[in-house]
């Protein structure tokens, strides 16, 4: 009988790098960056300060990979070389504090508003919507694809040349990646869209040239399983096929976006997701796992369903040693609100602090 998965157990994944523990801190948006996408001293603090709390992976925000990729104020980008050389420190101070320091890569696609970037939006498909401040997108080029495929390569180089351990390739939330994978989104007809596999392709191909990039770095890809908020177009069946198709083309991880750890799909409303993706991949590509995971509880009742590793977004935020003290029995953690005085404590500045005023009950 197979010993249960402990959150202190190490993590290894199949290019060779170790995880000193089965915790992760999630790619949050904390707009803390430059407007010229330069990491900041506040947001190297606030990563560091969570190497330092126990996290076994630190994973940055979404950084984009090209300029016409940006998607929100204060965002970081690694689509040049100088932006990427400012994260050489932060890369070394993870690493000091025994973490491993992702990077987690992105195109906004649609949702790289023209204010920020002076173009266009660009999806897979021109599409409309009837949502509030919507653009239009127009669709990639067929010339397009494959420069804006080898940002996200060049991208992977320059932050593991950096000093990172690997990156994390964002694939969720309806963002460029998550668009070609939709079926509502992505109507094109030149081999990029159509059946499922057409519409994986895209993917596919960054995940293939990334890892022959990045052979001895990790390489994860974060999905989102279903429809939810802005990734539509998504089905479940589908989803299991797009991660069982990322291990064979060489993810070191599958990181699946559920939002609510307790929820279970709507499509087979009987059925937990985790144990589904679980089965989908092979037992050596680990499933990491996010979704309202903020006690010990809901952490090990997601490596009971089957997760190798629990992804921790709104609860390290208001407690940086949530991976040191969670493993101390009785330790109940601090949750929202906190005053602003409470979060500059934590390494949280002024301007996430004015970022986290939009989630209600975060600030008190």
């Amino acid at each position: 009988m197979n010993k249960p998965i402990e959150l202190s157990d190490e993590l290894h994944f199949r290019c060779g790098v170790t995880s000193k523990n089965r915790m992760a801190l999630a790619a949050l948006t904390n707009q803390q960056s430059g407007d010229d996408g330069f990491l900041s001293e506040d947001e190297a603090r606030w990563l560091e300060r969570r190497a330092q709390g126990g996290f076994g992976i630190i994973t940055t925000c979404a950084a984009y990979v090209s300029a016409d990729g940006k998607g929100f104020d204060g965002q970081l980008g690694v689509a040049s070389e100088e932006q990427g050389g400012r994260t050489e420190s932060l890369a070394r101070a993870i690493s000091a504090a025994g973490a491993l320091g992702l990077v987690q890569l992105y195109h906004g696609g649609v949702r790289s508003p023209a204010r920020l970037t002076g173009v266009q939006p660009k999806s897979a498909s021109a599409f409309s919507s009837t949502e509030e401040n919507f653009e239009p997108p127009r669709a990639l080029t067929s010339t397009e694809i494959p420069a804006v495929q080898q940002d996200f390569v060049e991208a992977a180089k320059r932050v593991v040349a950096h000093g990172f351990s690997g990156v994390e390739l964002h694939a969720a939330h309806g963002y460029l990646l998550s668009q070609f994978l939709s079926s509502t989104m992505n109507t094109r007809a030149d081999g990029y869209g159509g059946s499922a596999a057409a519409r994986y392709r895209f993917v596919g191909e960054i995940v293939r040239a990334t890892r022959s990039a990045i052979p001895k770095a990790v390489l994860g890809v974060r999905i989102s399983p279903e429809d939810f908020g802005y990734a539509r177009g998504l089905d479940l069946h589908d989803s299991l096929e797009v991660a069982s198709r990322l291990a064979e083309d060489g993810a070191d991880y599958v990181h699946i976006s559920l939002w609510d750890i307790k929820r279970l799909t709507k499509k087979e409303p009987t059925r937990h997701p985790i144990p589904m993706f679980r089965a989908a991949l092979p037992p050596e590509v680990p499933l990491i796992v996010a979704g309202a995971i903020g006690t010990r509880e809901t952490a090990e009742m997601a490596l009971g369903l089957g997760a190798d590793m629990v992804a921790i977004g709104r609860a390290a935020i208001i407690n940086p040693d949530w991976a040191k003290n969670v493993l101390t029995a009785g330790w109940v953690p601090d949750q929202p609100p906190l005053t602003p005085e409470q979060y500059l404590e934590r390494a949280v500045s002024p301007t996430f602090i004015n970022y986290l005023r939009r989630f209600k009950g975060m600030v008190g």
